[in-house]
């Protein structure tokens, strides 16, 4: 029994001079959280997936958007023009294509899908305003292509245009589907894809 006291006390003594050390001027402080470094938002294109060449010629050699393609809302009072998008090199095996755009740059916490639009023809290398396909909804909640528009003297945004070979000929997505939803949707049916970005700023 004496021993469990005194092992009990050497405890109590050990404890209260922690206890002091951590409390007098030379403790060293807690160490801080660790900032927060945000969050990457997933990569939707299989690692495994083709890549193909993607290209416009609305778009300049300095991959800027051409004036006619800006949006006409958010105001700007641009045309709307939906860009010709053009690509090579896609898998003999696609059976459609997709066509998203894609804002990461957007003051919203999510960035800003500007376009969806899918089911184009498999034999399609190219794509211009008034072909045949689903026009899917952008985040302003209307369906089809929505230009470029960044706020007034924001930083230049960039602009990601994705072309997604598919390995369905319909995807079965209605064109009111949201763009998260739309794009989950693709996500298990892509087998190549091809990117091409643009960039716009307002002065």
């Amino acid at each position: 029994m004496k021993n469990i006291a005194r092992i009990m006390s050497a405890a109590v003594v050990a404890s209260a001079a922690l206890a002091t050390a951590a409390c007098g001027s030379d403790a060293a402080p807690a160490p801080a959280p660790a900032p927060e470094t945000g969050v990457t938002v997933r990569e939707v294109i299989p690692s495994g997936a083709a890549r193909f060449t993607v290209t416009s010629p609305d778009i300049g050699a300095d991959n800027t958007f051409g004036p006619d393609n800006f949006a006409a809302a958010f105001g700007c009072t641009a045309a709307n023009k939906v860009p010709t998008i053009r690509w090579s090199g896609a898998p003999a095996a696609a059976k459609s294509f997709a066509i998203t755009m894609f804002d990461a740059d957007a003051p919203t916490g999510s960035g800003f899908w500007h376009w969806m639009t899918w089911d184009i023809a498999s034999g399609a290398a190219e794509f211009k305003p008034g072909d045949a396909a689903v026009q899917g909804t952008n985040d302003a909640g209307a369906t089809g292509y929505l230009g470029p528009c960044p706020p007034a003297g924001d930083r230049a945004h960039t602009y990601r245009i994705t072309v997604l070979a598919l390995d369905t000929a319909q995807l079965g997505t209605p064109a009111s589907t949201s763009p998260a939803a739309a794009s989950f949707s693709m996500s298990g049916h892509i087998i190549g894809a091809g990117q091409l970005t643009a960039t716009a700023q307002r002065p």
